[in-house]
């Protein structure tokens, strides 16, 4: 059996239906933390009108991708990047990436960046075939407490 085409991959942004198979493949490809609720991530993205979650579905409406997209004013942000294992390979998260900086190219974002966990420097490798570069910058944060 050969590969899916990517090209024939629907992409479009999350509905409510996709959230717990979106949040599956992210865990499946090993991005959520615990410390990070996706659900919460998920619906922060959704109720916030500089971001998205875009989803990949194949011919029988699965979830085999996704990209979260964020525009702060200055740069867009990617995030939860993620394609299903079997499926790596074939140019479906060439097509997701490109799909989520066009996004922020309408949303108006002239910069993209992503962070890489330390954990993950294999990823290192596709995201410069994509022209993404070491920003040389150290990534620093802090959790607020939610306002009252």
């Amino acid at each position: 059996m050969s590969e899916p085409d990517p090209r024939q991959t629907i992409l479009r942004e999350i509905t409510d239906d996709d959230v717990e198979q979106v949040v599956a493949l992210w865990r499946e490809c090993d991005l959520t933390r615990p410390w990070n609720d996706p659900h919460r991530d998920v619906a922060d993205a959704r109720r916030n009108p500089t971001s998205t979650v875009l989803v990949a579905l194949d011919a029988t409406s699965a979830v085999v991708g996704s990209a979260m997209a964020g525009y702060e004013g200055h740069r867009g942000w990617l995030y939860y990047v993620a394609v299903a294992p079997q499926l790596r390979g074939t140019g479906l998260g060439r097509v997701l990436v490109g799909a989520a900086e066009e996004w922020l190219r309408r949303a108006g974002a002239s910069k993209v960046r992503l962070m890489v966990r330390s954990t993950n420097a294999a990823v290192l490798g596709f995201y410069a075939s994509l022209g993404y570069e070491d920003a040389e910058c150290t990534v620093l944060g802090r959790t607020l407490e939610p306002s009252r």
